[in-house]
């Protein structure tokens, strides 16, 4: 853990070597999954069958076999405690009340040249969500990708998630269910990615993939861009918690580790203004890692990429989140939305004591989808709009071309394009005829 402190006169090298810590260990694997698109464009079922064989050690025997039925989500969702499943109801009533705020509505208007002009919103046709298998399964994440795409209308919503050993994991295919998931495929890794982007005989392809993976899921993301929209290249997770000392130290410390937790690329800073307060919530994460049951990745997070930051004042705290644009934010002060107001870039806040990003994870309704790796810069979290298209039209009269039209011919001759001047101007002439 590095500990900064603005007063040092070796303060701003030591932050821009944080700022710049580069927390992506995945070797390249761009070769390994460029092939593997190429066999399921070549091959379609049968490369997923034999990918599948090959990769999550169960061995289906034909296509159809990689769908799970209805009949196996209903039987997988009925083995999910009630408490389980009654979490997973809050959570989805909360999430959708959410993004069904963020529905736009269409636009018109007329000038005074008379032109009319309007905007409508579509949703997309189909999308593709990827859920992780095997050590990681975020019923969640199905939760926050599948919802507002629904909310926005997407008529179909096709699920991929790989079933190491053939097991299916119930809370996953419940939330699945509770989203109004269309379809789910037993399908995994790039192959699934080449598959919802292509289509193959047996499953039809989509429009927008989204959706976490590993690193070969991401980078199929990437290499598929293009044929299809994707929601982002997601990197590791990240938080900075701005606290004072009128915060318990424990539950500051607790903050930190749920991101740590995550994964041992992980980032995890505390900005504070009271040195005395970060040496007790440092104490108190010690503490806590004794007996967190994923205390080794969160104690590599931690040691290797965590920071706590001791400024002079909020003002230097404000400025510092704005360079490190979080994916998600926590504002432990007094006044948190008087400080908030202050800052231009993060993923997600999380305001008052009260507050913790872990509860944004799951129940508050806002998506947990977000920019990571300080693209919170230029980049928002996943909402309705991601599965959402503009149409602009134009509508106008022989007065309204007649008033607009001979500036568009100015232009277009400027331009050198003098069809585009014609179309324009023998309508012009047309209505000079007119009797």
């Amino acid at each position: 853990m590095k500990w900064l402190d603005t007063r040092e006169a070796g303060f701003e090298p030591s932050f821009l070597a944080l700022l710049n810590d580069a927390r992506e260990t995945t070797t390249r694997v761009d070769g390994a999954v460029s092939a593997i698109i190429t066999e399921v464009r070549q091959k379609g079922d049968v490369a997923l069958l034999e990918l599948t064989r090959r990769f999550d050690r169960w061995n289906p025997t034909e296509p159809a076999a990689l769908r799970v039925t209805a009949a196996e989500m209903e039987a997988a969702a009925a083995t999910v405690p009630a408490e389980q499943l009654e979490a997973l109801q809050t959570a989805a009533r909360r999430i959708e009340a959410f993004h069904r705020a963020q529905l736009p509505t269409d636009l018109e208007l007329t000038d005074a040249e008379g032109v009319t002009t309007g905007m409508r919103w579509g949703a997309i046709d189909a999308v593709g969500l990827y859920v992780p298998g095997g050590k990681a399964a975020y019923p969640s994440s199905v939760l926050m990708n599948a919802l507002p795409a629904r909310v926005a209308g997407v008529a179909r919503i096709a699920m991929c998630v790989p079933t190491p050993d053939g097991v299916l994991n119930p809370l996953v295919l419940a939330a699945a269910r509770l989203a109004g998931v269309s379809e789910v495929w037993r399908i995994g890794g790039a192959q699934a990615i080449a598959a919802l982007a292509w289509g193959t005989a047996m499953l039809a392809p989509v429009d927008r993939i989204v959706g976490p993976g590993n690193a070969y899921v991401a980078e199929a993301k990437r290499q598929v861009f293009g044929r299809v929209g994707i929601d982002s290249i997601a990197g590791p997770s990240e938080v900075v918690v701005l606290a004072d000392a009128g915060n318990d130290p424990r539950h500051v410390a607790l903050d930190l580790l749920a991101q740590a937790e995550h994964d041992e690329a992980a980032q995890s800073i505390l900005i504070t203004d009271d040195a005395a307060f970060g040496r007790r919530v440092a104490e108190a994460l010690e503490q806590a890692l004794q007996t967190l049951p994923r205390a080794a990745i969160a104690r590599q997070s931690w040691d290797q990429h965590g920071a706590i930051i001791l400024v002079r004042d909020w003002a230097e705290a404000v400025e510092l989140t704005n360079r490190l644009a979080p994916e998600h934010l926590q504002v432990m002060v007094e006044a948190p939305r008087a400080l908030m107001s202050r800052i231009r870039h993060a993923g997600a806040a999380f305001l008052g004591r009260f507050c913790p990003e872990a509860v944004g994870d799951y129940v508050a309704g806002p998506n947990h989808v977000l920019p990571t790796g300080r693209t919170a810069r230029f980049a928002s979290g996943l909402s309705v709009f991601d599965f959402l298209k503009r149409t602009t039209w134009v509508e106008a009269d022989a007065r309204a071309l007649s008033a607009i039209g001979g500036a568009a011919v100015t232009l277009a001759r400027a331009e050198g394009l003098d069809a585009h001047a014609m179309s324009v101007a023998v309508r012009l002439d047309a209505i000079e005829k007119r009797p």
